[in-house]
């Protein structure tokens, strides 16, 4: 079974996702299309590069990610194909990989020019309808990367920050809030090696702090500001029963210091 994947920029239910299916199942009919999601904020490839890190590899073996979060679209940033780990991926050469291969170096880089690959008619605004749509589908079908264009030496990587590390303090930040309003940080379990995660360890956020990291939400009482180890081996700073991120007007970016007595 050949499966693609799609993330956007555009929405639940628009109709631009809509296109994009279309194409690929005209070309492939026996694809199996699967929506990552379509609500990364507005031309945020940084959202988007972190979601694609937390979801991509989850997936079988050899599935094609299709990734079209692109504020150039029509310029001549490239387009590319990626083969990273056992995944596939189509995508703008914007950073929107960077995290995927920050973790391990891409198999295959190849930028995106055969044309005989695309739709005949290409608009400058619907890139991921017009090209990345119908080469998705057609490496469904068995299409040799190669033949897709020139081998790339390299991509466009984005800043990501990193965590100040010392014996008795961690500095990081938020990397990103979920849809429970979660506040996801840049540190990470393998961080916490060695050092207490019990009453001893205190997190702090903007001006809220909580002491411990504890396994779930529930062992602490409804409305309490708790860390937590997430599902991403990451540390999450939560409100249990609500949403932290609109509550305590935190959001992407804001600083977390861990600190131990």
């Amino acid at each position: 079974m050949s499966i693609i994947t799609l993330t956007t920029d555009f929405g639940a239910g628009s109709p631009y996702v809509a296109a994009m299916k279309g194409v690929i199942l005209s070309i492939n009919p026996e694809a199996h299309v699967v929506d990552l999601t379509h609500e990364i904020a507005a031309q945020d490839v940084r959202q988007a590069a972190v979601v694609l890190e937390n979801t991509a590899e989850w997936f079988p073996d050899g599935t094609i990610h299709v990734a079209v979060i692109d504020p150039g679209v029509g310029t001549d940033r490239a387009i590319l194909y990626a083969k990273i780990g056992t995944q596939q991926y189509v995508a703008p050469d914007n950073g929107i990989l960077s995290r995927l291969t920050a973790r391990r170096a891409p198999l295959k880089l190849i930028r995106l020019t055969e044309r005989e690959h695309w739709l005949p008619e290409v608009s400058s605004t619907f890139h991921g309808r017009d090209i990345m749509a119908p080469v998705a589908a057609r490496l469904s079908l068995g299409l040799e990367p190669e033949r897709l264009g020139p081998p790339m030496d390299g991509l466009t990587a984005l800043d990501w920050p990193g965590v100040r590390q010392s014996p008795l303090r961690l500095e990081g930040e938020v990397l990103e809030v979920d849809s429970f309003g979660n506040l996801i940080t840049n540190i990470t379990t393998d961080m916490l090696a060695g050092r207490p995660t019990d009453e001893r360890v205190c997190i702090i956020c903007n001006i809220y702090e909580t002491w411990g990291i504890y396994r779930a939400y529930g062992d602490q009482f409804e409305g309490s500001f708790v860390a937590v180890v997430g599902s991403t081996g990451r540390i999450e700073l939560a409100l249990v029963g609500d949403n932290a991120a609109e509550r305590l007007g935190i959001q992407r970016g804001a600083p977390v210091i861990v600190t131990w007595e």
